[in-house]
């Protein structure tokens, strides 16, 4: 009598080990610095469309709001989160550009963290917001900027613009992940960019009509602005750098936590 031996169970396939470390992020990273170098238009555009509305503001309307000449001095904090604005907008883009072209669940399908997608591309857009933020102070400095802060103002400004920049970023990214293309990503982004308008970043609060006046107070733009000013020309404080900074962490938290749920949502994470 013959004994029959049972098969053997397929054996199961290894799972792969996930990414450890920060190494995805840093090849995103590199990624995203490499797409923005060659799209050099855009990265010019973050820079001139600063600098541009500078030079409008300081030598087309300057003289008409403030005769003295003192006006590059008060209008340069406002157009550096400006920058910041246009810098971080293109974020949207590039997420909603690789979302539509299915890159994303290519990635999915492989042993790394959800974050890291996005991370690699706000961390690229940070460091390209500081050089298009350095370029546009030196270009103020040639048109009669003249900041009075110390080491510790300037380090103290640039860590509230740096923080604003991760902030804002976030957001755009998350707004990438939203929208349903690259155009209309762009379109939701514009709507951000005009909050410095309504703010104190071109003109003081008080001159603008009374029924204004509460919304450019508290919105998250205008202590922002008052603290970069602040610093940067030695004036006092006062309470608007808690704020600043309360503003910019939550935006950044709230923009994180949106961002990988719609990651999830999207890409099928789970």
């Amino acid at each position: 009598m013959t004994t029959l031996t049972p098969a053997a169970a397929p054996a199961m396939p290894a799972l792969r080990p996930r990414i450890g470390g920060l190494t995805a992020e840093s090849v995103f990273v590199g990624r995203s610095l490499r797409h923005s170098l060659r799209d050099g238009e855009s990265l010019l555009m973050a820079i001139l469309l600063p600098v541009m509305l500078m030079l409008m503001f300081t030598w087309v309307f300057g003289g008409a709001i403030d005769p003295t000449g003192d006006y590059v001095n008060y209008v340069v904090p406002g157009v550096i989160l400006t920058c910041a604005g246009f810098g971080a907008a293109s974020t949207a883009v590039y997420v909603a550009g690789d979302m539509k072209a299915g890159i994303i669940d290519r990635f999915r399908t492989m042993p790394l963290r959800a974050s890291a997608v996005l991370t690699g591309h706000v961390v690229a857009s940070l460091l390209r917001n500081l050089l298009a933020t350095a370029v546009v102070i030196g270009v103020a400095v040639l048109v009669g900027f003249r900041p009075t802060a110390d080491i510790w103002g300037w380090l103290g400004a640039v860590a509230v613009i740096a923080l604003w920049i991760l902030a804002i970023t976030y957001l755009f990214a998350a707004i990438g992940l939203a929208a349903g293309s690259p155009e209309g990503a762009n379109g939701y982004g514009f709507i951000i960019l005009f909050l410095p308008y309504l703010s104190s970043a071109y003109v003081p609060v008080a001159t603008m009509p009374e029924w204004l006046q509460g919304i450019a107070e508290y919105q998250p733009v205008t202590p922002i602005i008052e603290t970069i000013r602040g610093l940067l020309m030695g004036t006092p404080v006062g309470d608007t750098a808690g704020w600043a900074v309360l503003w910019c962490v939550g935006i950044l938290v709230a923009s994180f936590v949106w961002g990988a749920w719609l990651f999830r949502r999207k890409a099928g994470r789970r």
